[in-house]
């Protein structure tokens, strides 16, 4: 007769045969499991305890006492089977076995070859072919990208600090303080705008002939502590950089270098705090070369903009735009995994409340307002070509590629047009009021009106 394994009248039955169920299971053994066997046996066809038309958890009375001799008078050679089917093929021990408590189930195969890159997807950080669907998926639920630690911004920040002990020292020498306090105090707790314009601050007059502003004009030189200055000198010798060739102002790199300047100590320490946040999350998750080529790209652009619209007699300098760009990499991230993220709707309230913040905070006098908006527009436009973005279907992914074609064509178009409007004709007459976004018109910048040369404006 066959009872129900584990059933209070198996036991007995089992008990009074001299089955005893408890030291089973100490030697081992699981209720209802056959102890001894293994695959090398099955194909032998020689199981004992087993016949093979009943499940394995029914024991027959004939069959006791030869699953006692075979279960416990053998278990070397079963153990010495299930050792050696448990041993890794021959080549592939590394990594063939994983510890079941801390495995990566989304690990890729160590065995398989992984999707070769262009050289260019690797720059970019591209390597989605290397991971499975699903652990793309997760790592952006987590927030894990596709680095670990974002060297490029540590090293940015560095020439940024370094480029500022540089304009400290070059103040000091100037005006014996590191703060210009006389003839007016850069709020920025900074050089005076004529140590900035010598730096290579963005100052259209240097750059292009500017008619309300020629060559001949005269400018407070950089150890002037007068108001009015007492002490000028001409414009070629405050732009620096050994003057114009020919005598005509070409300094074109200072669509650049203001990205490495800064206005003061509070300026400079507002940038890094967002950039060691905010752009070093950035560039873990889309990798130092496409982060590299949003930085700058967003950061140039800016200054194009603002060299387009602002008051020509602003010089301007800061690492804004290039921020801002990177900050823009958070809207692409929203829109494009909305169902991945935590709370979107949320977020994108409070990322509307920060983009209003910086947005009031271009008004403010000695900040320029177009490196924000021009950084952050270019941010959009790049970060929709390299950002990483997670596609599950074959319509998703024809979408992306098409606004991936559409931003790096209107990215194009934008500098060109914009370069060119700058170099050939009067930004001012192309759009009078655009600078009004970067100027709240009150009695001392006279509406908004002139050049500004009575002030120094910074992008923060």
């Amino acid at each position: 007769m066959i009872l129900p394994e584990g059933s209070q009248e198996s036991l007995q039955v089992k008990k009074d045969e001299g089955f005893d169920h408890q030291s089973i299971i100490s030697r081992g053994a699981s209720p209802g499991l056959v102890r001894g066997t293994s695959t090398s046996r099955h194909s032998q066809n020689s199981q004992v305890g087993y016949s093979g038309n009943r499940p394995p958890t029914y024991l027959e009375e004939e069959d006791h006492d030869q699953f006692y001799d075979e279960a416990y008078s053998k278990p070397q050679a079963s153990d010495v089977s299930l050792v050696h089917n448990a041993v890794a093929p021959a080549g592939q021990s590394k990594g063939y076995y994983q510890d079941l408590e801390y495995a990566d189930p989304y690990a890729p195969n160590p065995n398989q070859k992984a999707e070769k890159l262009s050289p260019f997807a690797k720059f970019i950080g591209g390597n989605e072919g290397k991971y499975p669907l699903e652990q793309r998926i997760e790592n952006k639920k987590r927030g894990i990208g596709r680095q670990t630690y974002p060297f490029l911004t540590w090293i940015i920040s560095i020439v940024l600090i370094a480029v500022f002990i540089y304009e400290e020292v070059i103040q000091t020498k100037a005006q014996g303080t590191p703060v210009s306090l006389k003839p007016t105090v850069n709020p920025m707790l900074g050089p005076s705008g004529s140590a900035l314009i010598f730096l290579g601050a963005r100052f259209p007059p240097c750059m292009k002939n500017v008619s309300s502003v020629p060559p001949s004009t005269l400018l407070a030189c950089l150890n002037d502590t007068a108001n009015p200055s007492t002490i000028n000198c001409p414009l070629e010798q405050v732009c620096g950089f050994n003057g114009f060739d020919n005598g005509t102002p070409n300094q074109w790199f200072r669509l650049i270098t203001p990205i490495f300047l800064h206005a003061g100590f509070i300026h400079i320490g507002l940038n890094l705090l967002c950039q060691l946040t905010v752009s070093a999350q950035v560039e873990r998750e889309m990798g130092s070369g496409g982060f590299f080529l949003v930085y700058f790209a967003a950061g140039i652009f800016g200054n194009v903009l603002g060299a387009n619209f602002s008051l020509v007699g602003s010089p301007s300098t800061g690492a804004s735009g290039a921020i801002f760009g990177t900050t823009a990499i958070a809207w692409v991230d929203l829109f494009a995994h909305w169902k991945y993220q935590y709370r979107p709707v949320r977020k994108l309230i409070f990322m509307t409340i920060e983009f209003l913040i910086g947005f009031a905070i271009g008004y403010i006098p000695y900040i320029d307002n177009f490196a924000h908006l021009g950084g952050f527009l270019l941010g959009l436009l790049v970060g929709i070509v390299f950002y990483p973005v997670i596609s599950i279907t074959k319509r998703h992914r024809a979408i992306m590629w098409t606004c991936r074609i559409i931003a790096m064509v209107l990215a194009i178009v934008l500098y060109v047009v914009l370069i060119r409007n700058f170099y050939t004709s009067d930004p001012y007459a192309a759009c009078p009021g655009c600078r009004y976004l970067s100027c709240w018109p009150t009695a001392s910048n006279n509406h908004c009106q002139g050049t500004g040369l009575s002030n120094s404006s910074s992008s923060i």
